[in-house]
């Protein structure tokens, strides 16, 4: 092969993403606005046929409310889309929803995770064959595990190695998608304060102390830099679906244990698929470990202190916050201030593998970046595709029946479909990807100016953010904390 040749081989090849459908059920419509649609028509149907003429002007408060909540948008969706959060929104803080504060002195039942809101139903589960702790939710019926990973610096390297851990982390995920059991998986990468205590450990077992001036300069050095640093923490959490997997459960024996043996066969595959992707596997959480998570997650401020030490807030029964309180676009919780943004569109350009650099390696904010993956099986993927196809060739019949103007947009969903059908020919999995950045932040201003920074940062990475509005607290739990959970 020639050196021409060969560097063609070793070029890192641009990947571009699937659109997010707007196609809605008929004619473009979604769901809420049909509905609003269909009963300003029968309105005016019916008062046209009874009353004639006056019964349309009488009846014109009914349809055309109906007509303009179905057209006009506000924050990128239509008033009829915002009525199911707003009314959520509007009974939370109706039964005082909106506000938790800890009971002190009231225990908990055992095996239970303190943390609000529907995440109380969470419960734990400590395997004892693996030494790993497993979070039941027993309204999703899912099970699940979470473990710690490490990887090199991914923008250092050449670009034949960045292809071929690509290829590797691509690997990962169709396995996951051939599984038919897994419910989510969820990629959480987190920068957190640095207690110094990682470099401090490596002078004690590298350095040279011999008192001399050098010596001194590197003490003094880490001592003043090491607490003011960051450091980036990465996990993957695998949710088991129980539903999907009951036949293999009653096989091991049944309830949680068989439960738990059922997800230990996926556990041993993750790692495995993990290593061949040159991810360094740092073990899976234990109980201890994930009680630290969730305590830094709702308390930062504490998060040095934990660091160093570790003996202390290793107790999953007081791990969770003591009080949080939500408003309409933030979190405040024990110390911090938090908002979630939900990226909402993906490049719509060919981009290489890497574009979230500028929100990954963003310096002076505290955030977590969680991607939550949805496995999907090739069989109900090939019929799911088959399906769209379908609806999008119809949907582009009848707006050439009635004179509509053919949308580029539904030209390019078309294409995407087409596109994901020969991906899935060829062996790869289908996944439903869903993007969330919490941020963090010691006060209230201090948030709006980090949330502008990690929005900017978005856009360099060609992408568009939304704030969510009416649900943090729920968005918190799905994008800080790694449990699998969804918004």
């Amino acid at each position: 092969m020639t050196a021409d040749g060969n560097r063609t081989a070793y070029q890192l090849s641009p990947v571009q993403f699937s659109r997010l459908a707007r196609r809605g059920i008929l004619l473009g419509l979604s769901l809420p606005q049909l509905i609003a649609v269909s009963t300003g028509v029968l309105t005016l149907v019916t008062a046209l046929y009874t009353a004639g003429a006056p019964g349309i002007a009488w009846t014109s408060p009914i349809w055309g409310t109906a007509a303009l909540t179905a057209a006009i948008a506000i924050g990128g969706r239509k008033l009829v889309e915002w009525m199911p959060i707003v009314s959520r929104w509007m009974w939370r803080s109706a039964r005082g929803q909106l506000t938790y504060r800890r009971r002190v002195i009231r225990p908990r039942p055992v095996g239970t995770l303190a943390l609000p809101g529907d995440a109380a139903s969470l419960r734990e589960w400590n395997d004892p064959e693996s030494g790993a702790v497993m979070v039941h939710d027993p309204h999703e019926q899912t099970l699940t595990a979470i473990v710690a990973v490490s990887h090199p610096a991914f923008a250092l390297l050449d670009p034949g190695e960045q292809n071929r851990r690509v290829a590797g982390w691509g690997r990962v995920l169709a396995g996951a998608c051939r599984s038919g059991r897994i419910a989510r998986l969820q990629l959480s990468e987190r920068t957190l304060p640095d207690s110094g205590t990682g470099l401090a450990e490596w002078w004690e077992q590298h350095g040279i102390n011999d008192d001399g001036w050098a010596a001194a300069t590197y003490r003094d050095l880490i001592e003043r830099a090491g607490p003011a640093g960051e450091r980036h923490a990465t996990t993957i959490s695998l949710a088991l679906d129980l539903h999907a997997a009951s036949r293999q459960i009653h096989t091991q024996g049944g309830g949680m244990r068989g439960a738990a043996t059922v997800l230990r066969q996926e556990m041993a595959a993750l790692t495995g698929a993990l290593r061949a992707a040159d991810l360094a596997v740092g073990g899976w959480l234990t109980a201890d470990e994930l009680a630290n998570i969730l305590r830094t997650a709702y308390d930062p401020a504490v998060g040095v202190a934990l660091e160093r030490h570790r003996e202390v807030g290793r107790d999953l029964a007081t791990a969770g916050p003591v009080a949080v309180t939500e408003s309409w676009d933030r979190l405040r919780t024990d110390s911090a201030f938090h908002a979630v943004l939900w990226i909402s569109e993906w490049p719509r350009s060919q981009v290489y593998p890497g574009f979230l650099s500028p929100v990954v390696f963003t310096n002076g904010v505290l955030r977590t970046v969680s991607l939550h993956y949805l496995p999907v099986r090739a069989d109900q993927a090939a019929r799911d595709l088959r399906k769209k196809k379908t609806e999008l060739i119809s949907d582009a019949h009848q707006r050439k029946r009635i004179g509509q103007i053919e949308d580029a947009g539904a030209n390019a969903e078309y294409e995407d479909v087409l596109q994901q059908e020969a991906d899935l020919t060829a062996g790869h999995g289908v996944l439903h990807t869903t993007g969330l950045i919490c941020i963090t932040a010691s006060s209230a201003d201090n948030l709006d100016a980090a949330v502008s920074t990690i929005e900017q940062a978005a856009i360099q990475a060609s992408c568009e953010t939304r704030r969510l509005v009416g649900q943090q607290a729920q968005a918190f739990t799905a994008a800080a904390l790694p449990l699998c959970r969804s918004v």
